[in-house]
């Protein structure tokens, strides 16, 4: 009780003023802000979770081709990053599924669900660059914890697992490729914080 009345203190400038407006003569009702609370040192206090906010300064590059190549990449997570996000969360709908499944009838529902998938997707992640297929194998492995190797490991087996490096490889990927956010990954990390924060 004690807490509701300190919050409705609190709040009373902002009812007073609703209770006085009015539209021709007409009273408003009374609109009601919850907050959640906490105790500090004693005291009833509002508390509020503020989204993170990222700061970045300017970025200063050395020649024109620096700055093509920033801009190439932005672009690059532009396009690959919402299929990484939708790859770890049908990842994890299927390991839910398959973990309430009979054995017998996981590689039935395997295949199913990568027909959907490809019937889905397959158009568009083929138009899909080298180089966006090289940062979506890395955007899978930060969204997921898991390499794309082993995805397709889980999904198809270590055969398929292997003939898809075999052609990873050829077109100079490589489906066990790590993502390195704090290392050698770090524009792509900055990138992904600049859609994140609707900055491009």
């Amino acid at each position: 009780m004690k807490r509701s009345i300190f919050i409705l203190l609190l709040l009373s400038p902002f009812l007073s003023k609703s209770q006085t407006d009015s539209v021709k003569g007409l009273v408003l009702p009374v609109q009601a802000a919850y907050v959640r609370m906490t105790i500090y040192e004693g005291d009833t206090i509002p508390f509020v979770t503020l989204p993170t906010i990222y700061c970045y300064g300017n970025r200063v590059f050395k020649n024109p081709r620096q700055k093509a190549a920033w801009d190439r990449l932005k672009y690059n997570v532009k396009i690959v990053y919402p299929y990484a996000i939708l790859a770890a969360a049908k990842l994890k709908e299927y390991d839910r599924i398959l973990s309430q499944m009979p054995e017998e009838q996981r590689s039935k529902y395997t295949k199913l669900a990568e027909k959907q998938l490809k019937d889905q997707f397959g158009k568009e992640l083929e138009n899909l660059t080298v180089n966006q297929g090289r940062l979506l194998i890395k955007l899978i492995d930060r969204e997921t914890g898991k390499t794309t190797y082993s995805v397709v490991k889980e999904m198809r087996g270590s055969f398929s697992a292997f003939m898809w490096q075999s052609v990873a490889v050829m077109f100079g990927s490589n489906l066990k490729d790590e993502y390195e956010g704090q290392g050698s990954d770090k524009n792509i990390e900055a990138a992904i914080k600049l859609i994140e924060a609707g900055d491009f």
